[in-house]
């Protein structure tokens, strides 16, 4: 696997307004920048995902590639919370909750989030100062 210099990826639906929201917040929040982003409409998202092309993968979630191991669904957004500053770290408890669970919840968001948040016609570039955090 392409070396990423030991940040995690975090892959996510460049066309939702309610992704693009998260990895704002995320951004806003990792000041040691352990994320790098992919919209999961890009090529550099294909090429990653290449490297997994044995796992059964649901691409119209968000998608944590850490060490070499790749999560998506709550999984993936608990582990992103593990490693944000403040009190979010916290959220990381939630992963005692059953998966199917977790991911019921999760699916429910994902399936209704153009519906409610919205949706753009294509992925919006990033700004000047955090370009280097996005993978093109």
């Amino acid at each position: 696997m392409k070396n990423f210099n030991g940040n995690s990826i975090i892959l996510f639906d460049g066309i939702c307004n309610l992704c693009n929201s998260s990895v704002n917040f995320i951004i806003k929040h990792d000041t040691k920048e352990h994320f790098l982003f992919a919209s999961l409409q890009s090529d550099a998202a294909k090429e990653i995902l290449l490297q997994f092309s044995s796992k059964k993968l649901n691409l119209d979630s968000i998608v944590l590639i850490e060490n070499e191991n790749i999560y998506e669904k709550s999984t993936a957004t608990l582990r992103i919370s593990k490693n944000l500053n403040g009190g979010y770290k916290i959220l990381y408890f939630f992963i005692i909750i059953p998966k199917f669970i977790r991911d019921w919840v999760y699916n429910l968001i994902a399936k209704n989030r153009y519906k409610w948040f919205g949706k753009k016609e294509k992925c919006l570039l990033s700004t000047f100062e955090i370009k280097n955090r996005f993978l093109v």
